[in-house]
């Protein structure tokens, strides 16, 4: 086909050249190339054997059919808009049939808050009646009287027009009648999928307008024993005279005196029983398989050193925890409240009971490498009680660490590092990034960076439910490191991520007094918070 023929048909046929307007106000596409003038083109006829020529002809045809296509697609969507504007304008003008027809039921009526309050003592007959569900007369035969909606139970009339028109009024909700027709409803807290390892046990209640929850996570709770402990579980600080002194005493003093089985590690029984064959009864474990059932044989943790032996503790139970009694032998005391000095008294009241004892979230850490192909194939999750470290490690370049909370982004991390902490770690590398200290029962994770080279970067505290993913993206420089409570330090290269969530076993510790009066008194004795000398009384005053 000749160019200039192509010219003369398309120009001989207005359709083409004009450019309709669509029913929308945009210019429609289908417009500038009808059917028409494509069934002319295909009718020509074609001058020689090119296949350039038979395969644009086969074009044209496909090009059709597409247009016939979205053309009939436009037609049958505009249909149906006309059809659901229809019914909506019935339905409207249904409603406000029935809205005008319950109004002027109700109009004759007693008004609800007239009868609950003024007007009692004019009108009794009338508000019992209403209040019973036993007044005889209607306010009118086609309506519905006060009585039909206020009733939690059948009408009495059998009129089925009565009875449509009392769901349609308690369907609108009027104003007047809130106050007895108000549903009550519960809220739970949910977890993502069936298979969270978040577990939720808050339940929130909503009635008569008051949202209330029936627990708080941050109430003290105490522990009191329904059978006598059995088993206690002996761990000390490594490399100390002083606390293997100890040691030897609390074990002596619990065997004789309380008639407890023993659990110790196993340096510390070689060490018991070179010093003496009397510690021939303590029991030990031979491998890490032992250690996994320790939480089903001991009933008492005692620990004897610092914040470090309760971090060692943790580490040891990979799932639910005994309740542990740190007494403070160490350099760091946030969760080491007993003083091994009166070690009789402290266990006499703990083994009698009730005790109050503060539960110590951790996080579960997943290490997702790049290779893995799903969210499901991670390495051995890591429980940590203080918390999880992302930094550069020996490398001079500043970390580049993307952040997302439950697949929302948070933001992308320049500078030294990132901290996830709990509020147990709060007081501890956390606090040293500029992160505020918390209260150990309150649940949350925080968002720490260090060091980061921007200004408006400030620490954040985040709700106990999320789940975080830290990222190593493709472009970063260099890969970065991980540490979950100081040690097992793991390299994350481009396209690795982390994802930290509340583990379900908290680490319960005993209280001298209780958590708050605890972790007061280990700031003040440990960091020695807002110490400042007290200003003289004899200065100058105010006239």
């Amino acid at each position: 086909m000749a160019p200039h023929k192509l010219n003369s048909n398309s120009s001989g046929n207005s359709s083409v050249s004009a450019c309709s307007q669509a029913d929308n106000g945009f210019i429609s596409s289908f417009s500038l190339f009808p059917e028409k003038a494509v069934q002319e083109l295909l009718q020509s006829p074609v001058q020689g054997s090119d296949d350039h020529l038979i395969e644009f002809s086969e074009s044209l045809r496909t090009v059709a059919k597409a247009l016939r296509k979205v053309a009939e697609g436009k037609a049958s969507a505009q249909a149906e808009a006309a059809e659901w504007k229809r019914k909506y304008e019935l339905e409207r003008t249904r409603n406000l049939q029935f809205e005008d027809r319950g109004k002027s039921c109700l109009e004759p009526c007693a008004d609800l808050d007239d009868l609950k309050t003024n007007n009692i003592a004019k009108q009794p007959t009338l508000y019992n009646n209403v209040a019973n569900g036993l007044s005889e007369e209607c306010c009118s035969s086609n309506g519905i009287c006060s009585h039909e909606v206020l009733r939690d139970g059948k009408p009495d009339s059998d009129s089925k027009m009565v009875r449509k028109y009392c769901r349609v009024l308690r369907n609108l909700s009027y104003q007047k009648l809130t106050h007895t027709l108000m549903a009550s409803f519960k809220l739970q807290w949910c977890c993502k999928g069936e298979k969270s390892d978040q577990h939720k046990h808050d339940i929130v209640s909503f009635e008569r307008g008051n949202i209330t929850t029936a627990e708080r996570s941050s109430k003290q709770i105490s522990l009191t024993w329904e059978s006598s402990p059995q088993t206690v579980l002996i761990l000390t600080k490594p490399n100390s005279i002083s606390v293997q002194i100890l040691c030897a005493e609390m074990v002596r003093w619990l065997r004789q005196h309380k008639k407890l089985q023993i659990y110790v590690e196993p340096r510390v029984k070689v060490d018991l029983l070179a010093e003496s064959s009397y510690f021939n009864f303590i029991e030990t474990w031979s491998d890490d398989k032992e250690i996994l059932k320790l939480h089903t044989k001991v009933d008492l943790v005692i620990t004897l050193g610092g914040d470090g032996t309760v971090l060692w503790t943790a580490s040891m139970f990979k799932g639910p925890v005994p309740p542990i009694v740190p007494f403070s032998l160490g350099s760091l005391g946030f969760m080491t409240p007993f003083y091994s000095e009166n070690y009789k008294e402290c266990l006499e009241s703990i083994l009698k009971g009730p005790i109050s004892i503060t539960l110590r979230h951790r996080l579960l850490c997943h290490v997702i490498r790049d290779a893995a192909k799903d969210e499901l194939e991670t390495e051995e999750p890591i429980l940590v009680l203080n918390e999880v470290t992302i930094d550069r490690g020996i490398s001079s370049y500043l970390t580049n660490l993307e952040c997302y909370c439950d697949n929302s982004f948070v933001t992308c991390v320049q500078g030294d590092g990132l901290i996830l902490s709990t509020t147990s770690g709060s007081t501890a590398y956390s606090l040293a990034a500029g992160g505020s200290m918390v209260h150990p029962q309150v649940p949350g994770i925080l968002f720490t960076p260090i060091c980061p080279h921007s200004l408006s970067f400030r620490p954040l505290i985040l709700p106990e439910h999320v789940t975080l993913r830290v990222q190593v993206p493709f472009n970063s420089r260099s890969p970065a490191w991980a540490s979950f409570d100081g040690k097992d330090r793991k390299q994350l290269a481009p396209g690795d991520a982390l994802v930290c969530s509340m583990a379900p076993w908290p680490v319960p510790t005993a209280c001298l007094v209780d958590s708050t009066n605890d972790f007061l008194r280990s700031i003040h004795e440990g960091l020695h918070w807002n110490l400042r000398k007290t200003q003289s009384f004899d200065g100058p005053r105010e006239s």
